[in-house]
């Protein structure tokens, strides 16, 4: 009896000391970190359970509390590798030691390679440093509390070559690249963006209490995860009744609209930049759908050749067809139309470009001063400069009225945009990896209400100080860029806001303010030269160090 209790003794001991170590996602191959500064790994394991790193062929030990938490703080390292990490029985491979930048905020640090391609077509075509990572933190809302992870990610700790940064941040790339090359040191970029979130979501519940107890309590009214998912379903659901019933009642899906052979002879001539073609008898934007076609001669040289159809920016939704077939579809305004156009699809003589235009709310229309034309040429994706061979787009269209709708019945949950919602997925999860410096390009949705960002973004920059432990934590803000004309709504607003950032980072000696003003595109909130505003970014960088 006395040899079996032993011998279960040892399995049991042997079982234990195998045990499996789990890091945060953070943690895996590929990843930078920080140099010149002590680096906290940290994760999770048995209670009690010794937990072994070795790193540069050192071990550095400690034992997991009774929940299972360990942390070990490595001791500075030099810039260098790639280097091999053991964590228990974890092998991570190709690890660099360099800066680590962590970029936060909404769209406008969304905005991808992809988008702003033609601006640097031949710079990203060329695209290849392995010395600089890439890391997007995969979006997640969570208005329960703060979280001990991040959800898993397509882009962890990739290198930069065309294809891994193609749907990365523009100007997390860019500001990787800039700052390797400004260096010589490997640069590690984490991205945790998320468009149209105010500055609320990325704060914590207990920096907003105070000042803002209701935006708290108003998250706290959608902590039942069932409550939530009914809400999401029942929109979703809506929305799909709403688009069946559009189709339904659609004339232009019945008689084929898109059909280049279509006798459009009686349809309507409107100016695009006229918007009465997309409004109701009674002056209101048409919710529902609009059908516009254009007829567009093609010689005999461009016949049969791909080609790239822009279409501008349009509000909201489009369909787009030529000569019957689907070149691309946009659910929404605010990104640029670039379809491709298959070779084969352009035919000799008369081509038709067919648009149905679908409306939630609001009045469809063109942008102003966007480019809309066919691209013909190797070249055709660049718009700097714009493709040598063009035709040119008329504003003049045939529109045919398609189904007005009532509004769509919504009861959609953006819990992404309630206060503290992104503090506890996105970025309380991340803490305390070591940083050289944060990021901040935000302040679009809350431009409705200027007056207490100020307030907030310090309130931000605090928590998130805390949060590291590290009150001397370096902020690059980025002031909003030029949008709007002088004349609209809103452009003051704009303004203070802007102001408000620099305030902020003028009073505070660990902040800098970014100005990218003349950057910036009045007719377009996602303005493309992000090659230049990581350039800013990094001067804003330079200024802080250089103060310190």
């Amino acid at each position: 009896m006395k040899r079996i209790l032993l011998l279960l003794l040892v399995v049991v001991c042997g079982l234990t000391s195998q045990a499996k170590v789990q890091l945060p996602r953070l943690f895996q191959s590929g990843m930078v970190l920080q140099r010149g500064t002590s680096v906290p790994v940290w994760g999770k394991a048995d209670p009690h359970e010794k937990v072994i790193i070795r790193w540069n062929n050192r071990q550095y030990a400690t034992v997991a509390d009774a929940d299972g938490h360990w942390r070990i703080d490595l001791p500075k390292m030099k810039a260098g590798g790639p280097y091999t990490m053991m964590v228990g029985d974890v092998v991570l491979t190709d690890v660099l030691v360099g800066d680590v930048w962590l970029l936060s905020g909404q769209s406008n640090i969304d905005v991808t390679i992809e988008r702003v391609y033609p601006q640097y077509t031949d710079e990203i075509d060329h695209f290849d440093n392995p010395n600089v990572r890439l890391f997007r933190v995969q979006n997640e809302a969570n208005p329960r509390g703060p979280q001990d992870d991040i959800l898993p990610t397509a882009i962890n700790w990739k290198p930069v070559n065309k294809q891994n940064a193609w749907l990365f941040s523009a100007v997390g790339t860019f500001l990787g690249l800039h700052m390797q090359q400004q260096t010589g040191v490997p640069q590690g970029i984490i991205v945790n963006s998320w468009g149209g979130t105010p500055i609320e979501a990325w704060i914590s519940a207990d920096s907003l209490q105070r000042d803002y107890p209701l935006a708290v309590a108003k998250t706290r009214l959608y902590q039942n995860a069932d409550m939530v998912r009914a809400q999401q379903q029942a929109n979703q659901l809506a929305d799909q009744q709403w688009r069946q019933l559009l189709d339904e009642r659609d004339p232009g899906v019945a008689q084929h609209f898109t059909s280049p052979d279509l006798d459009d002879s009686q349809w309507q001539p409107v100016d695009q930049y006229r918007n009465d073609w997309a409004k109701t008898p009674q002056g209101r934007g048409v919710v529902g759908s609009i059908w516009l076609r254009q007829h567009v001669t093609i010689d005999r040289a461009h016949a049969l050749q791909p080609a790239r159809l822009l279409l501008g920016t349009l509000f909201d939704a489009d369909f787009t067809y030529v000569n019957g077939q689907e070149v691309g579809r946009t659910y929404y305004q605010y990104p640029p139309r670039r379809y491709d156009i298959p070779a084969g699809l352009l035919r000799e003589g008369d081509n038709v470009i067919t648009v149905r235009f679908v409306n939630k709310y609001g009045t469809a229309h063109f942008i102003q001063d966007k480019p809309y034309l066919l691209a013909f040429g190797d070249d055709r994706y660049s718009q700097n400069p714009m493709p040598r061979d063009v035709l040119p787009l008329s504003t003049r269209w045939l529109h045919h009225p398609g189904a007005q709708m009532p509004p769509c019945p919504s009861g959609d949950v953006s819990l992404q945009n309630m206060a503290t919602t992104l503090y506890n997925a996105v970025l309380h999860p991340l803490a305390p990896y070591a940083l050289s410096g944060v990021v901040w390009y935000q302040g679009e949705s809350n431009s409705g209400n200027p007056d207490p960002y100020a307030d907030l973004l310090r309130k931000l920059m605090g928590c998130w100080r805390s949060l590291w432990h590290q009150p001397a934590m370096p902020f690059c803000i980025v002031q909003l860029a030029k949008y709007m004309y002088p004349h609209d709504a809103g452009y003051k607003n704009w303004l203070r806001l802007r102001d408000q950032q620099r305030l902020v980072a003028q009073e505070d000696p660990y902040a800098e303010a970014a100005d990218i003003f003349d950057l910036g595109e009045e007719n377009d909130i996602h303005p493309l030269r992000k090659k230049e505003v990581a350039q800013r970014i990094a001067a804003a960088f330079s200024k802080l160090i250089t103060r310190q």
